[in-house]
């Protein structure tokens, strides 16, 4: 179980919970995450502006309960809008989601997931990006021989 925060009213007064992180999202709920991450924070009539193929206005603010109720998202009030915004950075959502990956489709394997993605035939990664993996290798290399 991971630890995450739902936001009530400024996101310095916040209240911990406890919610299963391995709850996947749909496909409508991840474009609803991606609209908000992108802008930070947006009101029901922002994400549902923002979203290809829109659904009705109420599809949208249901998808922004759920995604409150599955601890993604938390909202304080301006007016009489909700504005919502998600209860953790991007970049530890991807990480939990990436983690999940793993285990469910690699055994918890990053060399078996990294062997997959590299065996693809349509994956071309470039010098550059080959380089910059080979460096973060040794820097892990280097981490573990200094003990941290």
């Amino acid at each position: 179980m991971l630890k995450i925060w739902l936001f009530k009213g400024d996101s310095r007064d916040r209240e911990g919970i406890s919610v299963d992180e391995q709850s996947q999202l749909s496909r409508r709920e991840r474009q609803i995450m991606n609209v908000i991450y992108a802008r930070g924070e947006a009101s029901a009539g922002e994400v549902w502006e923002a979203l290809p193929d829109r659904p009705s206005r109420t599809a949208v603010r249901t998808l922004l309960r759920i995604l409150e109720e599955k601890g993604r998202l938390g909202h304080r009030k301006r007016g009489r809008q909700f504005i919502y915004r998600p209860t953790k950075p991007r970049t530890r959502a991807g990480r939990s989601a990436f983690q999940g990956v793993l285990e469910t489709f690699f055994d918890g394997s990053l060399e078996k997931a990294v062997a997959a993605h590299l065996a693809d035939p349509g994956v071309r990664p470039s010098p550059e990006e080959l380089e910059r993996l080979a460096r973060l290798v040794r820097d892990a290399r280097e981490k573990e021989e200094e003990g941290e």
